[in-house]
């Protein structure tokens, strides 16, 4: 029987609000400065003349670097509460961030988009921060509604070509606010600054630290359960995959289907949307039938939308006698994906990818409930590496075959093998559970 706590003071759910409340807040904008080259490296790849490959390691070592350190953020706020450690993370950010705006080669950008990648980071931070606010029957849909945050990966998306289109390339004060594109990470280093004075004014003086005075051997500890490691491989599949075609779909848009980027933004945000807001209706799910079951569907769709994805163009070439055919061939089962199923394919994936992140979040605190920060913090370092190392692969496997259907592939690729081991990991559990029925009854589901 599931215990529940006792109803909370008024003044303990205001704090939990204002606590999710800034913290989503400042995740959003910590999220669309991470993925801000999405959208910006089309302008940053015509004025620098970089190639795709070039352009793609620009978006992955921003990446790189908020993956990293989740580990070790998700750590911080446990032992020193999320609030000190959130508000220092913005005010840190908002200098590279700046720097974007001022970079003058490509050396130069490459250096300040790590830097600024830093922003990623901020995900296991406010992960460990509401866990520890939030009771246990209540986690799976408050950490939803926090990582619905990622909805920041659209921000740029919808307000960075019409700022590129109509602050003069010139800027302004001459040239101390700079145009074009570059007015961009300066808007965004504005913002960190005013977000991070008003997380620390507005949110609860007296913090909570479930980590404080526990040895960071003893934090360590549960990173040694293989699930852990199963946990992060389904993050790579609903997070990591998610990060890289939010930064890789603008181009893919652009370069296959011949669209102008602002039309290639809005439909990467159909993508962005619900891959972020149904994260806490998979949040809700997960409390309700179970974080595995909701995991099943995840796979399932994605699995289902990424097969058909991954086809390239093209027909079967049929050889005939002259008597039926002139020159010998004939053309058959001709297969080309227009630009609205494979927008609608795609928005399959991201409801996959949204009820999907809730869920494997959902695990944590089940198996793991002292330890948040730090499983949670290796999970999503792991995951978010996964968007690290994805980009270049699309753009190395595109170069070598020709086929940008290939990313597709690779999704389905990755998907097809977390299904598996956690089906495997189902039964293995199932079969020690009643070792006299693994003859008799197939699964069925959780119960």
């Amino acid at each position: 029987m599931v215990q529940t706590s006792a109803p909370a003071a008024p003044s303990e759910r205001r704090a939990r609000l204002e606590v999710l409340t800034l913290s989503t807040l400042g995740f959003t904008l910590m999220f669309a400065v991470w993925l801000m080259f999405g959208v910006l490296g089309i302008p940053i790849r015509k004025e620098f003349g970089l190639s795709d490959v070039q352009l793609s390691w620009l978006s992955a070592v921003a990446i790189l670097n908020g993956s990293i350190w989740r580990l070790v953020a998700g750590i911080l706020a446990d032992r020193y509460g999320g609030k000190v450690v959130f508000t220092t993370m913005l005010f840190l950010t908002a200098i590279p961030a700046y720097l974007v705006s001022q970079a003058g080669s490509y050396q130069a950008l490459l250096l300040y988009a790590f830097l600024v990648g830093f922003a990623g980071n901020a995900f296991s931070v406010g992960i460990a921060w509401n866990s520890a606010w939030f009771p246990r029957e209540q986690q799976g849909f408050a950490l939803g509604v926090f990582g619905a945050g990622n909805v920041g990966a659209s921000v740029t998306k919808f307000i960075g070509p019409a700022i590129i289109a109509s602050v003069p390339a010139a800027g302004y004060l001459g040239g101390l606010v700079p145009g074009g594109w570059r007015f961009v990470p300066f808007l965004y280093a504005v913002l960190l600054v005013l977000m991070g004075l008003a997380m620390w004014l507005f949110t609860p003086r007296q913090d909570k630290k479930p980590g404080q005075g526990r040895p960071l051997v003893q934090m360590l500890e549960p990173l040694r359960y293989v699930r852990v490691w199963r946990f992060s491989l389904y993050y790579v599949v609903v997070f990591g995959a998610y990060v890289a075609l939010s930064a890789w779909l603008p181009k893919y848009y652009v370069d296959v289907f011949g669209l102008p980027l602002y039309q290639a933004a809005l439909l990467t945000a159909l993508f962005i949307f619900p891959a972020s807001l149904l994260r806490p209706l998979g949040g809700y799910f997960s409390d309700r039938f179970g974080a595995r079951r909701v995991m099943y569907w995840t796979f399932g769709i994605i699995l289902l939308a990424s097969g058909i994805l991954m086809m390239p163009n093209g027909h079967i070439v049929l050889y005939l006698p002259t008597k039926y055919e002139t020159d010998g061939l004939r053309e058959v089962m001709r297969y080309t994906m227009t630009v609205w199923p494979f927008t609608f394919l795609v928005f399959l994936i991201g409801i996959g990818m949204g009820i999907g992140k809730a869920a494997v979040y959902k695990h944590i605190p089940e198996y793991f409930p002292k330890d948040v920060g730090a499983i949670g913090g290796l999970v999503g370092m792991l995951g978010a590496l996964g968007g690290f190392f994805l980009p270049p692969l699309f753009a190395y496997t595109q170069t070598l075959t020709g086929l940008p259907q290939t990313t597709f592939f690779i999704l389905f690729l990755l998907t097809l093998v977390s299904a598996v081991w956690m089906h495997l990991t189902v039964l293995s559990l199932l079969q020690q559970a009643a070792p006299e029925l693994r003859d008799r009854f197939e699964y069925q589901g959780e119960r």
